[in-house]
């Protein structure tokens, strides 16, 4: 996967793009992910990019001329332009999914008021939130997102099972995990752990699994019933 993230502060990921996931992605060649300063394509000295929006509302806009020129300089036929902005769709582990089988990504990390809408009108080809809040910008909402989808392409992560068994994978929560001590201040791991009894075990898990579910998310499981109707 190749990944451009267009923003007017490519600083902000120097630290979080050269550790963990990120890292061993790039390490890889699995996953190529570029910054794109927006301000380099700004057409006068100052470097603007922004400006009051028509109207008369408060608030500052990203103007449209030099996210166009930077989403074209990088833009290739197999390219998906995302938007990041609080009027996408919600970001989950299906999207994430989805978005891992692209082989070029484009990202606009929004800033300000907002940007342009006919960025979002006649450039993007999707618009993503990650949550029912407001950022500062765009760039926080660009690094979760990359680190859910590249976890998710063959390679980046040793075990694959281990991804496979992630929360929200199935469909609903994982089961709780344990390790050494089996006993900590008299805090003991359940004794069908550490059984051997992997039929036992297995079936412990899909256990608590669906009842930390029903407990914490019973949203999930109602959307697995409605998924489960349609088909």
């Amino acid at each position: 996967m190749r990944v451009h993230v267009i923003t007017i502060f490519p600083e902000y990921f120097h630290d979080p793009l050269n550790c963990g996931i990120m890292r061993i992605a790039n390490e890889k060649n699995i996953a190529e992910i570029t910054l794109v300063n927006l301000r380099d394509f700004a057409d006068d000295s100052y470097r603007t990019v922004d400006d009051y929006p028509f109207g008369g509302r408060p608030g500052m806009i990203l103007k449209p001329e030099p996210i166009f020129k930077a989403v074209e300089s990088v833009k290739e036929d197999n390219s998906y332009v995302i938007l990041l902005s609080p009027q996408g769709r919600q970001f989950n582990q299906d999207v994430a999914k989805e978005l891992s089988e692209k082989e070029h990504m484009i990202l606009i990390c929004g800033r300000y008021k907002g940007v342009d809408e006919r960025v979002r009108e006649h450039l993007a080809n999707d618009e993503i939130s990650i949550g029912d809040y407001v950022l500062s910008g765009g760039e926080v909402a660009a690094l979760v997102l990359l680190e859910s989808t590249i976890r998710l392409i063959d390679g980046v992560v040793g075990d694959k099972e281990s991804v496979e068994t992630d929360s929200f994978m199935s469909g609903q929560l994982d089961a709780p995990y344990y390790t050494r001590p089996a006993d900590f201040r008299g805090y003991k791991v359940p004794e069908v752990l550490i059984s051997g009894n992997h039929q036992k075990i297995k079936e412990w898990k899909a256990k608590q699994a669906l009842k930390l579910t029903k407990e914490k998310r019973p949203d999930l499981l109602k959307k697995l019933e409605d998924h489960k109707l349609k088909d």
